[in-house]
């Protein structure tokens, strides 16, 4: 290699930053870093093991639903029933399982056929969100709202409307804790999450699904007019939402093995809130599996962090709003950067193209 090429080639640290998304990662970063440690002066059960445990225990149905909705976010749409369909989930699976309930689905089903069943229905709830967005044209905040009551609804339908424990369906308890919690003092859904996490990153950035959802989200009609079928990756992308959205319901089910009609209620604002935060855009075409995971730990840290405070549940609602406000600003002051930045370099362009035409006689 030549000097001037060694001269040329960028150092280190702008190689990193030149990575998608990276400068974004950092900055959330040291935001986590420094809530972190406010949290830390201003509660001294912040730090212990308990608390920190149920900060954990928290992060994971919410990274989950945030990946799916990092993929939906990141193709310039939404998805307002992913916490109803982690409800849904939770209150399906239990009363598959339920022998000789009330309900005309208490079947006392196999819990892993159980599981399986309610994968597959939360699954065509992310489908029929995508067919409403992409074929019929419905708004996402419309089609996904309209979901969301009927995920809602359906889990109360065939729950009648009661709050199902696990434990009581004999085995169910154990299988869960065993499957998608731990396994004889070994962390297997700690397992689960980072392959979750390494699988949903491969796709979003090694797959052709994962450069249609980019290109999706950055200019939709442009991908259209080259023939991909746009229609297609987007209902594919409402899918995978819909069964992550499954998956959190279940290890939701085996951290607390009981759910309630209200289970997964407002999980959406706040997967919302941690995907935006981690430097995915509202309006599409950006984002990161990385900058998810660290916004999923900022939410956690503050849902965790406020009770340890001794703050009561009224103010930890009232507070978490503000941070989804923010976070939607935040949000856009990234969108409004970003095109001050592209703005100039668009107009000298333009300039020079203009002064040259002005030299050439001929045009």
């Amino acid at each position: 290699m030549s000097v001037s090429a060694k001269q040329d080639r960028p150092g280190f640290i702008k190689r990193i930053l030149a990575i998608r998304g990276m400068a974004q990662v950092i900055t959330v970063t040291i935001g986590l870093v420094l809530i972190f440690v406010v949290f830390s002066m201003l509660s001294d059960n912040f730090t212990s093991p308990r608390n920190l445990h149920n900060l954990l225990r928290q992060t994971a149905p919410i990274l989950i639903i945030g990946i799916a909705q990092s993929y939906v976010l990141i193709t310039g749409n939404i998805d307002l029933s992913i916490g109803s369909v982690v409800g849904m989930s939770c209150m399906f699976s239990a009363t598959l399982m339920t022998k000789g309930g009330n309900s005309w689905v208490s079947m006392g089903m196999a819990p892993w056929l159980a599981v399986i069943i309610t994968l597959a229905c939360c699954m065509c709830i992310g489908f029929l969100n995508g067919q409403l967005v992409a074929r019929c044209g419905l708004p996402p905040f419309i089609a996904t709202l309209g979901t969301m009551m009927v995920s809602r609804g359906f889990g109360s339908i065939v729950s009648k409307v009661q709050t199902q424990n696990y434990p009581a369906i004999g085995s169910a308890d154990e299988w869960f804790k065993n499957v998608f919690l731990r396994y004889q003092n070994f962390p297997v859904g700690a397992i689960y999450l980072i392959v979750f996490f390494f699988i949903a990153a491969f796709v979003l950035n090694k797959t052709r699904f994962g450069r249609y959802v980019f290109a999706i989200g950055s200019n939709e009609e442009a991908v259209r007019l080259s023939g991909v079928k746009v229609h297609s990756w987007k209902i594919g992308a409402y899918a995978i939402c819909g069964l992550f959205a499954g998956l959190s319901g279940v290890f939701f089910a085996a951290t607390y093995t009981s759910c309630t009609p209200g289970t997964g209620n407002g999980e959406e604002l706040n997967a919302i809130a941690a995907v935006v935060i981690g430097g995915t855009s509202m309006a599409g075409g950006t984002g990161t599996m990385v900058g998810t995971l660290i916004g999923v730990l900022i939410m956690a840290t503050i849902k965790a962090g406020l009770p340890a405070m001794g703050l009561q549940q009224q103010w930890q609602v009232f507070i978490t709003g503000f941070v989804v406000i923010g976070a939607v600003l935040l949000d856009i002051a990234r969108g409004k950067a970003s095109r001050k930045v592209r703005l100039p370099d668009r107009e000298e362009k333009d300039l020079q193209d203009g002064q040259e035409k002005e030299a050439d006689p001929n045009v």
